[in-house]
This record gives C-alpha cells, sequence and structure tokens, in this order.
C-alpha cells in the first residue's frame, strides 16, 4: 500500500459537472490527490478534459463532446509519461491491457502536467506521494492576466501602497535627513503660495486700492518697497528651501537605490541554480540594471513631486476657498473630467509600458546572448543573422515607444482643452464679480495665479502616475528576487563538517530537472575517501548530473545522498562547498592576472603556493612564457588565452583549493595529447588522499581511475576497474571499441 505524505494537493476546481461525475464514481471517503484540467480535447480542438487522480484509479472526463469518462485502475497503469510537442505535449498513460490513454496540453501547462505524471508514477510504484503544487504562474491570480513573464509581476494589480512603504522602509537608516528632507518640502510648499497673496496686495492696496482708501501715495510707495522686498524674501526662502530639498533627495535617492542594488546583487549571489534554469540571465541584468535605474529616478524626482504638489494643491484649495468659494467650485469643474480621463487612459498605457518593458527584457537578453556567443557568431558568419534578429527586437521596441508617443499627444491635447476652459471660468465669472464689486481685482489676480498652480499638477498627475506604475513594476521585480528562497548557508539546523573525509554515498537516488522524467534512477554508489571514480557513458545518461548533486547544486528528488555518513541536504553549505573542488568542461576565468585567477577558491595565496599548483598543473611553463608572468592580465571569460591554457588554470585553481573532494568534468578535453598526459600523470599524484569523480571524453586517460562506473539511461548498468570491464565486454567495451575504430578512421584520414 502506498503511503500518502501530508504533501501539498494539485487541486483545481471543476466545473458542477465534473464534480458530479467525479461523486458519482468515486467511493466514499477515497481522497482526489490531483484534479487539473487540459486545455484542448483528445481530438486537440479547443476544449477541456478534467483527470482526477487518487491512490487507487486515475478518472478523465471530458466537458464537451462525446466521449465517455475513462477510468482506470493504477495498479493496471505500466507508465505514465509526458511527451513534449510542438505547440505543447501530451501526458501518455500506458495501460498492461488497454490502449495507452493520451491527454494533450498546450505548452503553458507543461509544468503541470510533468508534475501528474510524477504523481502518477509514485502511486504506480508504491512510492511516497510528494509532488510540487507550487506551479509556475502565466497568469496575474487575481485579474487573470498574462504575465509578462513566469511567475513575474502583474503591473495592473501591483499594491503601489504596499511597495511605497517597503520603499520607505530603506530610508529608515537615514531617519535624519528624511527627517530635514520633510521640513524643507513643506518649507518649499509654503514658499510657493506666498506670491499670489503677495500680489493680492500689491493690486488692491498699491497698484489699483479699492474705492474709499485711506492710503497716501508716499504710503503706497513705502507698501510697494515692502511688497516687493517680501516677494525677494520668498524666492530666497523657495531659493534654499529647493536646495536643501534637491540636494537631500539627490542623496537619499541614490543612497536609498545603491542599498537595494547591493542586497539585490547579495541575493542574486546567494540564489541556488534551480532559481536561474527557469529565468533569462538578460532579463535578471534588465533587473540590477534597467528596474533599479527606474526606481532611483522615481525616487529622486517623482516621490518629491507627488509630496510637494501634493502640499500645494491642499494649501491652494484652503486659500481658494477663502477667497471666492463660488469661483472655486467653478474652477473645479474640469478635475473630474482631467482624473477619468487620466484614469481611462494609463489604463491603455498599462498595456503599452508592458510590451515596452518586455520589448527592452527581449533586447537585453538577445543583445547579452550575441555578444557572449561573439566568437561562434564570427566563426559561422552569421553577422547578418545576428543583425537581423537585434533589429527585428529594436524595431519591436521603436512601435511600443511610438505607440506611447501617439498616446501622449491624445492626452496633453485633451489636458489642454480641460485647463482652457477653466481659464475661461475664471476670467468670465471672476471678471463678472469684480465689475459687480464683489471680488477685487488682486483677489483675482491671485485666483488666477493658484488655478495655474492647481492644473498644473493635475496636468502632471497622469505621467507622474505612469512614472510611479512603471517604477513600482520595477521595484516589485527587484523585490521579487530579494524574497526569493536563498540556498541554505544559514540553515541553524545544519551540521558543521570543518574536516570532511570524503566517503560519498549515494543510496537509492532518484533526481530530475523535470520531475515527470528523471535523469537518475535509484542509484546505488559507495565511494571510499582517496578513491577514484570514473563516471562513464554516451551524453545525456547522467554524468554530469551526479557531479552536481554531489557539489549539491541540485537537491536529490527520492533516495539520500551522504558525506561521511551525514545527509547532504543537512551539511553547512559553506562546509560542503570549501573542501569540494570542481574543474568543469568549460573553463570559467574572470577579468583579472592569472594568479588571481589561481587563487581564486583560496584568496590570499602566496605566489609560491599559487605557482606549485600551476606546476602541477603544467601550467607554469606556458605562464612564465608570458610577458608579464603570473601578473598577465587577461580578459573576461579568458580572452588571450588558448582552450588548453584556461583549462590548465581552472585545474590550478582546483588544486590549490586543495578539496577533499575533486570533479573533474571533462577537464582534459581542450587540451592536446602530449599535455593531457602531463596532466594525467600530476592528477594521479593530486588524487591521493582525495575522493575523485572525473568524467572524460577520452576512456583510456581514466585507465587510472579505482572503479569506472558506466551509466545508461540514467541507471548504474556496469561497475569495474578499465581492465575487467574490458573483460567483461559489455557497454564499456563497445564504447571504447567505438572510440577506437573513430580514431582509427582519423589516422587513416591524416
Amino acid at each position: 500500500m502506498q503511503t500518502i505524505a501530508p504533501s501539498p494537493r494539485l487541486l483545481e476546481t471543476p466545473p458542477e459537472a465534473v464534480r458530479t461525475v467525479l461523486t458519482d464514481r468515486l467511493p466514499a471517503g477515497e481522497e482526489v490527490l490531483i484534479q487539473v484540467v487540459t486545455d484542448p480535447t483528445a481530438e486537440r480542438a479547443y476544449g477541456a478534459q478534467w483527470i482526477a487522480v487518487t491512490a487507487e484509479r486515475v478518472i478523465i472526463v471530458p466537458v464537451e463532446g462525446n466521449d465517455a469518462v475513462v477510468e482506470v485502475a493504477v495498479d493496471k497503469i505500466k507508465l505514465a509519461r509526458t511527451e513534449p510537442l510542438v505547440g505543447g505535449g501530451r501526458l501518455e498513460i500506458e495501460q498492461e491491457a488497454a490502449p495507452t490513454l493520451l491527454l494533450p496540453y498546450s505548452g503553458a501547462l507543461s509544468g503541470k502536467f510533468s508534475e501528474v505524471a510524477r504523481g502518477i508514477e509514485q502511486l504506480r510504484k508504491g512510492e511516497v506521494f510528494f509532488i510540487n503544487a507550487k506551479l509556475d504562474r502565466t497568469r496575474c491570480e487575481k485579474c487573470d492576466r498574462l504575465l509578462p513573464e513566469k511567475n513575474g509581476i502583474c503591473p495592473a494589480c501591483i499594491r503601489k501602497l504596499a511597495t511605497l512603504k517597503r520603499i520607505a522602509s530603506f530610508m529608515v537608516p537615514y531617519k535624519g535627513r528624511a527627517a530635514i528632507l520633510a521640513v524643507a518640502s513643506v518649507a518649499t510648499t509654503a514658499a510657493e503660495l506666498m506670491p499670489p497673496l503677495v500680489t493680492r496686495r500689491l493690486v488692491d492696496d498699491v497698484l489699483a486700492p479699492m474705492v474709499g482708501s485711506n492710503l497716501k501715495i508716499e504710503d503706497r510707495y513705502d507698501l510697494l518697497g515692502m511688497l516687493v522686498l517680501a516677494l525677494v524674501g520668498v524666492r530666497i526662502w523657495s531659493w534654499g528651501a529647493e536646495l536643501v530639498h534637491h540636494w537631500l533627495v539627490a542623496w537619499l535617492g541614490a543612497r536609498v537605490t545603491t542599498d537595494i542594488r547591493a542586497l539585490l546583487y547579495r541575493r542574486l549571489e546567494m540564489l541556488s541554480l534551480q532559481f536561474y534554469d527557469k529565468r533569462s540571465i538578460g532579463g535578471l541584468i534588465s533587473r540590477v540594471s534597467r528596474d533599479a535605474e527606474m526606481m532611483q529616478d522615481f525616487l529622486v524626482d517623482g516621490l518629491p513631486y507627488l509630496i510637494i504638489e501634493g502640499l500645494m494643491v491642499i494649501g491652494i484649495l484652503g486659500f481658494l476657498f477663502s477667497m471666492s468659494w463660488k469661483i472655486t467650485l467653478l474652477i473645479m469643474i474640469p478635475v473630474p473630467l482631467l482624473l477619468l480621463w487620466s484614469i481611462f487612459f494609463w489604463r491603455r498605457m498599462r498595456w503599452i509600458f508592458r510590451k515596452w518593458h518586455h520589448g527592452w527584457s527581449q533586447l537585453s537578453g538577445r543583445l547579452n546572448e550575441a555578444l557572449h556567443g561573439i566568437r561562434v557568431v564570427k566563426a559561422f558568419a552569421q553577422e547578418h543573422r545576428e543583425i537581423e534578429a537585434f533589429t527585428e527586437h529594436n524595431e519591436y521596441l521603436a512601435v511600443s515607444g511610438r505607440r506611447a508617443a501617439r498616446n501622449w499627444f491624445v492626452l496633453w491635447s485633451t489636458m489642454s482643452l480641460a485647463t482652457g476652459l477653466g481659464i475661461l471660468i475664471v476670467w468670465y465669472f471672476g471678471g463678472a464679480e469684480v465689475l459687480r464689486g464683489e471680488l477685487t481685482l488682486g483677489t483675482l489676480m491671485a485666483i488666477y495665479y493658484y488655478m495655474w498652480l492647481v492644473y498644473g499638477p493635475l496636468e502632471w498627475f497622469a505621467e507622474v502616475n505612469s512614472w510611479m506604475t512603471r517604477a513600482f513594476a520595477g521595484a516589485e521585480r527587484i523585490f521579487e528576487v530579494i524574497d526569493a528562497p536563498v540556498e541554505a548557508y544559514e540553515d541553524p539546523d545544519a551540521v558543521a563538517l570543518p574536516q570532511m573525509q570524503g566517503r560519498v554515498v549515494f543510496d537509492g537516488v532518484t533526481f530530475g530537472y523535470d520531475k515527470s522524467k528523471p535523469v537518475l534512477h535509484e542509484i546505488e554508489l559507495a565511494v571510499e575517501p582517496g578513491e577514484m571514480i570514473g563516471l562513464v557513458g554516451r551524453s545525456g545518461v547522467g554524468k554530469t548530473t551526479t557531479i552536481n548533486l554531489v557539489s549539491r547544486f541540485y537537491d536529490v528528488d527520492r533516495g539520500e545522498l551522504s558525506i561521511d555518513g551525514v545527509d547532504i541536504r543537512k551539511i553547512k553549505l559553506q562546509d560542503l562547498r570549501s573542501q569540494i573542488g570542481v574543474v568543469p568542461q568549460e573553463p570559467v576565468l574572470f577579468s583579472g592576472t592569472i594568479s588571481e585567477n589561481i587563487s581564486y577558491g583560496k584568496p590570499g595565496s602566496e605566489l609560491p603556493d599559487i605557482m606549485e599548483a600551476a606546476r602541477a598543473a603544467n601550467a607554469h611553463k606556458f605562464i612564465m612564457a608570458k610577458p608579464d608572468g603570473y601578473d598577465t592580465p587577461i580578459g573576461e571569460r579568458g580572452a588571450g588565452l588558448s582552450g588548453g591554457e584556461r583549462q590548465r588554470i581552472a585545474i590550478a585553481r582546483a588544486i590549490l583549493h586543495d578539496p577533499k573532494v575533486l570533479i573533474l568534468d571533462e577537464a582534459t578535453s581542450s587540451v592536446d595529447v602530449e599535455t593531457e598526459k602531463q596532466i594525467q600523470e600530476s592528477i594521479a599524484h593530486l588524487t591521493k588522499g582525495r575522493t575523485t569523480f572525473a568524467i572524460a571524453h577520452r576512456l583510456s586517460t581514466l585507465r587510472n581511475a579505482d572503479r569506472l562506473v558506466v551509466l545508461d539511461a540514467g541507471r548504474i548498468v556496469e561497475m569495474g576497474t578499465h581492465d575487467e570491464l574490458i573483460e567483461q565486454g559489455g557497454r564499456f567495451a563497445e564504447l571504447v571499441r567505438l572510440q577506437q575504430e573513430v580514431a582509427e578512421i582519423i589516422a587513416i584520414k591524416d
């Protein structure tokens, strides 16, 4: 009887008709573990089929058409798997004495049906039922809109206030400056409100005094001078407040954005490879650069504008109502029209900006890919092809930009029409009140001035709202990365393993990047400390996956992988990886000197130690032939070095790291035969006392391995020494024979 673990169920809500069918067919108490819908019918027409899985049976219920309900017992299923097709895939359920059931689905549902197949297989084999119910999201859970990217942020549903609070929380370390900024903002607002009041006095008491005024001409001259000096004082006050305000805004905006960008990069460094497997590197670079820059622009310009103009509007409305509540109400007539138009307009603009942002991500990704692969591009003379591809993405971005520009023109034209209506209202009705003696000319001038101070922010409200929407969308994308679960470096329950012995045991290990299609099946392997294991097999059988599990780049799906008797998932990650050395198939070097690259895994190493590691990797000779020796600078990704030179530096880096477990993934694939022989001699000496996993393209290079493990279709099919496996005449012997035949053909051609 299979075990049902308390794991999340994968349950979607079916229509009433489907629920009725399932209720009628399922015995009381039989729990539904999986209940999902496909989007095409069995005839691949648009429609729906529901599949329900329990520990005892699988039921398929078509929603449309004349197909009958299909039910199959779990113990009668031979195999459940997914098969990728053009534009989608299908779930295949093989039965013992009946035709295979085929359930097609679109590409968007691939992840879901991968888990369905995985769950059915677990039930069929009687294993613990444990699937991932947190599937990739392609649509917003609130509004059902398509997301810009898988598991991304829906721009239409951003919680702006919550996002603003989170951004503001980064200002807590600088609360002193933030308090001064608040005072400066109030002072700036007050300075902007004073000139109309002074102008009112100038007109009513000096330039055009009201009838019956007792002020003599000399007094009016004195008052004129005082009011002009007041305007000068207000201007100086405004200038000082704005100076302090802009300086603090620029400082805080840059500081907060720097902190967020630093936190984002730290998080990117700490995330697992599974996170990167599902995301574009170009898109992540865009988050660090464009999204952070967009958020900084809003913090420096957009947010201060909102604060000051918001305070300004409140103050202006107070003054306007105190001067003439009738005209104020008339002035406010266009305001609802402006706001409603802005809301309507920006609902449309959100869609345009999503297209624009998607275009930028695509452009960045293509640029990143093309420049990193520039050697391949030139090797195959595909420059024009890449230029055309870039032009296509660039034109897509240009179309989005032109569409946005056209909409901007419509917005500003409409805004100008509405504000023009306000001007007519002030002059006509205000002028009438002045003629009737109900309003002074100075008050009318002040109202006119304040009217523009009200309409101005409303005209820019739409743009600031868009600015805020884009900035907050960028902030949410940044926070999405910051909130992503990191690798377990800080796990308080992890076991310290400062001195690793190097005994590695695979106990029934099963793993797959796609959980419904395991790459490794029930691997049983015990490696003793200091033993050298050669992993052998055709491409795609799981050799690299095996060593990725040893480095804990991924966690096993089933079974246990232990080192020195401790489950690898319980070992402190720092202790684990600090004692594992990896030489990948494609060596990765960084910009810097040769010595810096060799000492990358052991910073602070002395030059003699670096040179000793280089000698062991047979790299010392070619390094000393360089003009600057170990101080020779190398470019990005090892530019300036040959493939063999890069590989030997990577080997020297692993040797200097002095690991207890050494992993060589095709470590000699980029060197010539003579150099390979020398490296193999060095490795033979260095592997003493180290547990070593080696993958090599040329099988002859694994002669010195203590054991060879032959993999096929993710399973261990043979194990033994080189000579033992040759004598057995099995899979390994066949691989050796094929390589010898290829070598003979090449020798004849040469």
